[in-house]
């Protein structure tokens, strides 16, 4: 009788905008995995079947993202194979990923400071799950009212922050004219227990209150200056030069004059 594989260990769950990866530990040797994903009301679905690795992608079997999974990792022996018994197995702890999925983070397309307003339009994370159109759902499409995001903002080089909360993809809030700001819009569900804060999204910072100087310091203020001052120069010299040059042709014009007389 062949001995029993051992069963998997440290089965996690991790998941990022419903992309889903079940992962285990030990590496197997001279044995398989096999992935069952159990739900609360649907078929039992097999992945990554007879697979030497330590990780298998889900993501496709938990269509329903509302319902609750659980993983059974089976170690299959190759010389078992045959006997139909159901090779032994661990089991994961449960999953439901519209409650535990990660909100990723949103994508910041445009952003602009004029005058005391600051405007910023950010892009929802898309999701594996495609529309009938085969374009990809966002997480909005996913989690309508139950998804809002924050922008937070503060004055640049200080540490007050506030926020501020929208169901919408734009933000715009009132500042102080000629301050910079950086911020960043967060994905936020406020239904939840755990998970409710999503990645954050780059900082970026405005420029708009900032004068050239504070923009390129005093380096392009001194190249300026040398231009300003090359181009007062110019405008003495020029004249001064071409003064001379027209007095020494009027000169050279009357000698030769002089000299066609005299012959």
């Amino acid at each position: 009788d062949y001995e029993n594989p051992p069963t998997a260990v440290n089965i996690t769950w991790s998941s990022i905008n419903f992309k889903t990866i079940l992962q285990w530990q030990p590496k197997p040797s001279g044995y398989f995995y096999t992935v069952e994903i159990h739900g609360r009301t649907s078929d039992v679905k097999r992945k990554c079947i007879l697979t030497s690795e330590t990780e298998c992608d889900v993501t496709d079997v938990l269509g329903n993202v509302k319902e609750t999974y659980t993983a059974h990792i089976l170690s299959v022996n190759p010389a078992e194979m045959d006997n139909f018994e159901e090779p032994p197995f661990a089991v994961s702890e449960k999953f439901t990923p519209y409650s535990q999925t990660v909100i990723g983070k949103p994508e910041i397309k445009d952003y602009s400071q004029k005058g005391s307003k600051l405007n910023v339009v950010f892009k929802d994370p898309l999701t594996p799950y495609i529309f009938p159109n085969g374009s990809f759902q966002s997480i909005q499409d996913i989690f309508q009212h139950d998804l809002e995001y924050k922008l937070y903002y503060w004055k640049d080089q200080s540490s007050g922050k506030k926020d501020v909360t929208t169901k919408s993809r734009n933000f715009e809030v009132n500042i102080d004219s000629g301050k910079n700001y950086c911020f960043y819009v967060q994905g936020i569900i406020p239904s939840r227990r755990e998970n409710r804060n999503g990645q954050e999204s780059m900082v970026l910072c405005t420029s708009g209150g900032k004068n050239i100087l504070d923009e390129y310091g005093t380096e392009v203020f001194i190249i300026l200056a040398v231009i300003a001052v090359a181009v007062i120069t110019l405008a003495i010299v020029l004249p001064v030069v071409l003064c001379k040059r027209k007095k020494a042709k009027k000169a050279r014009a009357m000698r030769e004059k002089e000299l066609l007389n005299g012959a």
